[in-house]
């Protein structure tokens, strides 16, 4: 079946385009309102970060088995698509009072919110995706690009818009979300029809798994192993990119406003540039291997860190946050394979969920405070030096322990 006219293909890649565009929209900038708008200091953002992610462990365990259970049933994300539409009225008429006035209740009352909607559904939506992919015959990647694509238009337009007024990117993302659960109204997977009009041949629907199944992940040493180096590369990386980059970079320009448009325009181009590799990625995934493709895009991760650490130049830097475009296609659909090629496949959601995504989580909750408070006493240089050397040295245990599955790979 040709993917171009596989109806589940053009579903779910309507799917990833609606929900990473409403996502970006409020995202995208969400640490420079925090700290610009309303005057968070490094410490706070640490906070308000660690509990996202503590929240966002919840929902992933309850996405991840709920999902499995489901296999691709649309309850859980129905019940998500419902969040993502009330974000606008939430950021603006509750969210942003509190953290104002009552920094804490704002806090615990925001988290889960966006967790629900966003930050865990993120990963809710790209399993469930993956899922269908590997059922209904085509590539993840490719669909993916969509996600990647609708996320770099909105991020361009969302630059714009934040510096007239930040609650119009709320109420846009609202907007976005309501297309996207109109989306998941209407899909119903399906098999497709071959080019000669037979019918393909049945598609097995996999067994449902176990209670047991699912938690005799928690057993095996290579999933620890995994979720060791998830912790010890992409949570400091997302600390990084998240509550460091952006406004390390707009503080190059000596109008925020300037410096809000250009990072808006450079985020844009670099997810952009995401997409294309989103559709090159498997490629390569394919030649060398997973595990090989995660020890790169965590190379990439400690280039772009170390250099935003040795660089003063606003161009360079620019530069260097393209490699961003390299490293989330490579890290995803890495993990992606992996987890299909070292464990039950019937798992994927939990493993992706939880293995991957709670694995970072954890990281976040811990660290992101320290990581704030070492910022407020140190400034950036140091803190994304301590950061590089920290993912550098789990890279190197991960070649040892990282399973190299041959599944992985294919000719």
């Amino acid at each position: 079946m040709n993917m171009m006219q596989n109806r589940n293909y053009w579903f779910s890649s309507g799917y990833l385009i609606t929900f990473y565009a409403a996502w970006s929209l409020w995202w995208s900038f969400y640490a420079i309102w925090l700290k610009s708008k309303i005057g968070l200091s490094g410490e706070q953002l640490g906070i308000v970060y660690a509990a996202n992610s503590a929240a966002a462990m919840f929902f992933m365990i309850f996405y991840g088995i709920i999902q499995d259970k489901l296999q691709i049933g649309k309850a859980v994300i129905t019940f998500q698509s419902i969040v993502m539409i009330l974000i606008g009225p939430f950021l603006i008429y509750v969210y942003e009072p509190l953290l104002r006035n009552d920094f804490l209740l704002g806090v615990c009352i925001g988290a889960p919110v966006l967790s629900a909607g966003f930050i865990s559904g993120c990963a809710l939506i790209d399993s469930f995706i993956e899922r269908i992919s590997r059922l209904f015959g085509f590539e993840f990647g490719p669909a993916r690009f969509w996600g990647s694509f609708g996320y770099a238009a909105a991020t361009f337009v969302a630059g714009i818009l934040f510096g007239i007024d930040p609650h119009i990117n709320f109420w846009m993302a609202s907007g976005v979300a309501v297309i996207y659960f109109t989306i998941n109204l209407i899909f119903k997977p399906k098999q497709e029809l071959s080019a000669n009009n037979e019918t393909q041949a049945v598609i097995q629907k996999p067994t449902i798994p176990t209670m047991s199944e699912i938690l005799s992940l928690f057993g095996m040493k290579k999933f620890w192993l995994f979720v060791f180096f998830i912790i010890g590369t992409n949570s400091f990386y997302t600390i990084y990119d998240q509550q460091l980059f952006p406004n390390f970079y707009t503080s190059f320009f000596d109008k925020p406003e300037d410096g809000y448009q250009v990072y808006g325009y450079l985020n844009s181009f670099q997810v952009f540039l995401e997409a294309t590799c989103m559709i090159l990625a498997p490629f390569f995934i394919n030649k060398v291997g997973a595990k090989k493709s995660l020890l790169v895009a965590a190379m990439v991760m400690i280039c772009r860190i170390s250099l935003s650490a040795t660089l003063d130049n606003v161009y360079l830097i620019s530069l260097v946050k393209l490699f961003h475009a390299i490293e989330t296609p490579l890290f995803i659909l890495a993990v992606f394979k992996y987890v299909v090629g070292n464990f039950d496949e019937r798992l994927s959601s939990t493993l992706y969920l939880v293995g991957f995504n709670i694995s970072s989580n954890v990281g976040v909750i811990v660290l992101s405070w320290l990581v704030g408070k070492l910022f407020d006493n140190t400034g950036y240089s140091t803190t994304f030096y301590v950061l590089a050397s920290i993912v550098l040295f789990i890279l190197i245990i991960a070649i040892f322990t990282l399973s190299d599955d041959k599944k992985t790979k294919q000719p």
